[in-house]
C-alpha cells in the first residue's frame, strides 16, 4: 500500500510546504526535512522483530487451516509496503501458493487526501476461480482496501479475503472486511518491516514509531 502522500496516519496529518532547496512536512509542532538529517526521527520500537515473526507465522497457520490442503492459494501483495510481510507469510505456509503484486496510489486535492485511488501496477495473471488473499501492510481509512476489494471481486475469484499486518480502526472512514489481522494499533505513524517514511526505514526488522 502507498503511504497516502507519506503522512498517512500522522495525528493532525499536517500540510506540505515546498521550498527551493528541500521539501518539508509539518505536523504538530515539528518539521521534518525530507532528504536531510533524520536522526531526530529515530523510531521507537512498538513491535519487536520477534513479535512480528511470531505473529506472522501464526497468521500463516490460521490462513492455511481455512482452506483444503489440496487447494492452491494466490496471494496478492500491495506494493510497496507489504513485500516483507508477503515473503515471511508464504515461507511459513506448508502448501502450494502463488503470488502477484499490485500498486495503487491515493492522490491529493490541495493539501489533503481526496480519498480517490488510482492503479499504478495491475496484476500479471487472472484471478478467475482462484482462492485469492489480498496482502496489505496496514489498513487505516479503509478507502484503498475497499477499492482493491471491489476491482478484484469483479474478476471472479473463487474466494477473496484480506490479510493485513497492521490495522488502525480509529482511522476508518469506511467499513471494510479484513479476515486476518496481525496487530491492531493506535493512530501512530509507524515504520519498519516494509513500511516507510520518505522511502526510508523499510529494512528495519521491527515496527517502530517515529518520534512526533
Amino acid at each position: 500500500m502507498t503511504r497516502e502522500k507519506v503522512l498517512r496516519g500522522l495525528p493532525g496529518r499536517g500540510k506540505m510546504e515546498h521550498t527551493t532547496t528541500a521539501r518539508h512536512f509539518i505536523f504538530g509542532r515539528e518539521m521534518c526535512k525530507i532528504g536531510g538529517h533524520m536522526s531526530d526521527l529515530a523510531p521507537t520500537v512498538l513491535l519487536s522483530a520477534e513479535d512480528v515473526q511470531t505473529r506472522v507465522k501464526a497468521l500463516a497457520r490460521e490462513i492455511s487451516r481455512e482452506y483444503p490442503p489440496d487447494e492452491d492459494l494466490h496471494l496478492v501483495a500491495i506494493l510497496k509496503g507489504a513485500f516483507l510481510f508477503l515473503g515471511d507469510l508464504i515461507r511459513a505456509m506448508d502448501r502450494n501458493v502463488t503470488i502477484d503484486f499490485m500498486a495503487v496510489s491515493s492522490y491529493a486535492k490541495g493539501t489533503t487526501s481526496s480519498g480517490e485511488v488510482r492503479m499504478i501496477k495491475d496484476l500479471d495473471s487472472g484471478l478467475e476461480g482462484r482462492n485469492v488473499i489480498i496482502v496489505e501492510d496496514i489498513v487505516d481509512t479503509g478507502l484503498t482496501l475497499a477499492y482493491l476489494q471491489e476491482i478484484l471481486h469483479a474478476r471472479n475469484p473463487r474466494t477473496l479475503r484480506t490479510a493485513c499486518l497492521l490495522s488502525k480502526p480509529s482511522r476508518r472512514k469506511i467499513d471494510v472486511k479484513v479476515e486476518y489481522v496481525g496487530f491492531t494499533i493506535e493512530d501512530r505513524f509507524v515504520v519498519g518491516y516494509g513500511l516507510d517514511f520518505a522511502e526510508k526505514y523499510r529494512n528495519l526488522p521491527y515496527i517502530g514509531v517515529l518520534n512526533e
